[in-house]
């Protein structure tokens, strides 16, 4: 995941070769201004690596509004938006529930650092309403999430260990930011300058979707393992769907070693439905953690496990978390307001619907027309593949050269009004705020993009 990251973020700004697809290309003036001024205060001139478009043709977009399922940039260019927050924005840009919710709250102040009622209701609309979960704690972000669950994970266990997958991304907390080094079970080697190697060391790497290396890995680190961390669909690299016997599997090994299993839901916690993937596949991870769409397009992370694994968590164990923005009100409010509307009854069969509909009017119209693409969908996610692979499990499976297409159709869907996030390895997801006619008009963009990207092949 690291690398195909690194190579993401390697290319030239500007690099905008002549336009052959016959659709002018969108002002970006202002958003270069602005970038070139933001490269005297931030490197790379963002505050995330991929914002900078060095896998995408053209200088990165400096989005001024978003309402519904449409975002303007500073040039005054329209779209209709894809990338919804990288996930959180499930129901769409500046909804007026939470808008008013987060209104609402701000009157009494933004933050105490001290206990308020808003956590109690936020934590009591979650916990009644998926079985996963007996307590739970709040965090800032998903990277803190996890980053906690590994440590409650080792303090529990009182193992030091922790298995994780190629493929998959966790955040930037220094034991997961590792790689496979060479053979079937390996040390994780680092990943990003920073990191000490002896932290990668207590980091095991495997392929995904591979039952002998992690029955190797088990049996090279016995009683050594605390936990075995994965996303519960991982989506930072490629939408990468596991069979169901695999994750059974994961889950029925985890507990024959006495490891916890981790999943990872800051993308699907909450989006394929209100038990996120982990729900889909019918288990129960030991932890999980979630982001995103639980802070309604705020700053939050939660991490949360039966009542027994959390009482390890300070003041009542010995495993130290704190945090002086968690369970920040503000955030709390807009959770509140969001996750209760994802509680109406028909929310998620309408959504996952009219996503499905989405994606598989694209495949059909790829199929017809023998182009080599896949739309791989699960719940509202979906991802572009230009492949001929109907499965792609691991991160070994995509091709590199195939994000050359996706730069092309990233660019002519901008000219037509579309928005995805800039790289052929995120994915892109369908909000409530999107309806037919949005969807239709995409569609058809979405085709004339792929006519450009294949007729230049």
């Amino acid at each position: 995941m690291l690398e195909s990251l690194k190579k993401m973020f390697s290319g030239n700004e500007g690099d905008m070769p002549v336009n052959t697809g016959g659709k002018p290309d969108i002002s970006r003036e202002k958003s270069a201004e602005l970038y070139e001024k933001a490269k005297n205060y931030f490197p790379g001139g963002v505050n995330s690596p991929v914002r900078a478009f060095k896998s995408v043709y053209g200088t990165p977009l400096f989005i001024q509004k978003g309402d519904g399922c449409f975002v303007w940039d500073a040039d005054g260019n329209q779209f209709i938006d894809f990338c919804g927050s990288w996930g959180p924005l499930i129901l769409g840009h500046n909804n007026a529930k939470v808008r008013e919710k987060v209104t609402e709250v701000m009157q009494n102040g933004m933050s105490f650092g001290a206990p308020t009622a808003l956590e109690n209701e936020l934590a009591e609309l979650i916990i009644k309403n998926n079985k996963l979960v007996e307590k739970i704690r709040f965090t800032s972000s998903g990277t803190e999430a996890v980053m906690s669950a590994i440590r409650l994970a080792r303090g529990y266990t009182g193992r030091d260990k922790i298995i994780k997958f190629e493929g998959c991304y966790h955040g930037h907390s220094d034991s997961l930011l590792v790689k496979a080094g060479s053979g079937l079970v390996t040390f994780g080697e680092t990943s990003s300058a920073g990191v000490p190697k002896s932290f990668a060391q207590e980091t095991i790497v495997i392929p995904l979707n591979d039952t002998e290396a992690l029955k190797k890995a088990f049996e090279q680190f016995k009683d050594e393992v605390a936990a075995v961390i994965i996303e519960g669909i991982p989506a930072n690299n490629g939408l990468l769907m596991q069979d169901a016997e695999y994750i059974q599997f994961l889950q029925h090994i985890c507990k024959e070693n006495k490891a916890l299993l981790i999943f990872d839901e800051v993308i699907t916690g909450f989006r394929l439905g209100f038990e996120g993937a982990a729900g889909h596949y019918g288990i129960k991870p030991d932890i999980v953690t979630y982001g995103k769409i639980i802070g309604g397009g705020l700053p939050v992370g939660m991490y949360g496990a039966s009542a027994e694994i959390m009482s390890h968590i300070s003041p009542d164990g010995g495993v130290y978390q704190a945090g002086t923005l968690s369970g920040n009100p503000v955030a709390m409010a807009a959770g509140i307001a969001q996750l209760t509307e994802l509680l109406r009854s028909g929310f998620y069969k309408d959504l996952n619907n009219k996503a499905s509909e989405f994606a598989e009017s694209i495949q059909r119209f790829a199929t017809a027309r023998n182009y080599k693409l896949k739309v791989f969908h699960v719940g509202s996610i979906f991802w572009l593949a230009f492949t001929d692979k109907d499965k792609i499990q691991c991160a070994e499976d995509i091709d590199p050269a195939s994000m050359e297409k996706f730069k092309v159709m990233h660019r002519e869907l901008l000219n037509r009004g579309i928005y995805l996030g800039p790289s052929g390895y995120e994915v892109g997801f369908v909000s409530a705020a999107h309806t037919k006619i949005e969807l239709e008009k995409a569609k058809r963009a979405i085709f004339d993009s792929l006519d450009v990207v294949f007729r230049n092949k």
